[in-house]
């Protein structure tokens, strides 16, 4: 059908977003790399109301139909932070769904493009959902791999559907598969002793009576280490105070290492219970009984896989010849130690953009292998 058969206008109303929220879970229904969100999540983070991203983020959600059905969705969004740091005049879009059909792209994309370049935007990038520090790339490798917490998938058809609508990569962005029960010990004691640091730094978990001050450490140490990679924006209090509570439920404390020297937290790494393991089959339902398997699988039979969102090294350090991987291989050992014990058997550790070399270096160097590709698209809008 040619694309005037498809209608493209804004969510708004409640039955809209129930309708935007379901979509992936009808057409990704038994795709081996897909777990639905829960929907009581969703609506949280659509809401301008309760997620605190919309301070800073303009966001306009769309449907495509056709003949009255949904066929697709995505968004347009402006985040004001990344404006007033790149002054590059560049909106995003994301949380794109859609039938493998090149004309429900093209008029979706269509409708992204105009309110971009109404709101004076002159590039669109993407997919952000809905920014940089959430779901961030388009799936295109990997695509029966284990579906992991915050981390997209989409269908093998939906790459070269953007692509035929203009948009080229800008980055690709790599996970890594990591064994925790058999990846070997690294050198990360050894390189720091070569470095004559080996009695002044020490590795220890979170303190979850402290919490409030670990997750300032932990941002403090995330914001210096990543603040010259490409596309960052910081998290803003309000933003780490929503994820502190949201992501509460998964914390594991002893997955949540710092390292110090002298006293000074340098270097951390986190992993997360990999909340996608112990919802699949929900249907993005949590009724009664959902509820009370999701407790049982999180408090009893316990959940084997992981995700290593964030870890940093401190810039004064990063760059030194033996303590910045040093630092980042402690921190390593101590959560696959951890991480062993308690029986988790998997960590997914990602995403790395693909030109940082000395972190992709490390990983690999540690036991992980790369088992999935997302991209970041970009395209000037005339």
């Amino acid at each position: 059908m040619a694309p005037s058969d498809i209608v493209v206008s804004p969510v708004v109303t409640k039955a809209d977003l129930k309708a935007f929220i379901d979509l992936p879970k009808r057409l990704y229904a038994g795709h081996k790399g897909y777990v639905p969100h829960l929907d009581v999540e969703r609506r949280e983070a659509y809401s301008p109301k309760k997620n605190p991203l919309f301070q800073h983020v303009e966001v306009q959600f769309f449907l495509a139909r056709r003949d009255g059905r949904v066929v697709g969705r995505i968004t347009a969004q402006i985040d004001r932070a990344s404006l007033e740091r790149y002054a590059d005049s560049t909106g995003h879009f994301g949380c794109l769904v859609a039938e493998d059909d090149p004309a429900i792209f093209a008029a979706l994309f269509a409708a992204v493009e105009a309110w971009l370049k109404s709101k004076g935007m002159v590039r669109a990038t993407g997919p952000f959902s809905l920014s940089v520090n959430e779901e961030v790339g388009l799936l295109i490798d990997g695509f029966d791999s284990r579906p992991v917490l915050m981390v997209p998938y989409d269908p093998p058809y939906a790459g070269s559907r953007v692509e035929a609508c203009g948009y080229a990569k800008i980055k690709d962005l790599f996970s890594y598969d990591y064994d925790v029960q058999n990846a070997p010990e690294t050198i990360g004691a050894k390189l720091m002793a070569r470095a004559g640091m080996a009695g002044r730094v020490k590795v220890r978990t979170a303190n979850m009576k402290m919490f409030d001050a670990e997750v300032r450490t932990l941002v403090g140490i995330f914001n210096d280490a990543w603040s010259d990679n490409w596309g960052f924006v910081p998290f803003t209090q309000a933003e780490i105070d929503h994820a502190s509570k949201a992501f509460g439920p998964v914390i594991v404390p002893e997955l949540a290492v710092f390292v110090e020297v002298d006293d000074e937290a340098v270097a951390f790494i986190v992993a997360l219970t990999n909340l996608n393991e112990a919802i699949d089959g929900f249907n993005g339902k949590l009724g009664p009984l959902s509820l009370a398997k999701l407790l049982y699988r999180l408090k009893i039979a316990g959940v084997g896989s992981t995700r290593v969102p964030l870890m940093g090294v401190k810039k004064k350090f990063r760059n030194h010849p033996l303590m910045g991987a040093g630092l980042a291989m402690m921190a390593i050992d101590h959560l696959r130690a951890n991480g062993k014990r308690l029986g988790k058997t998997s960590a997914e550790l990602g995403w790395i953009l693909e030109d940082n070399k000395a972190t992709n270096n490390i990983i690999r160097s540690v036991g992980g292998v790369h088992y999935k590709t997302h991209r970041i698209y970009e395209k000037a809008l005339g």
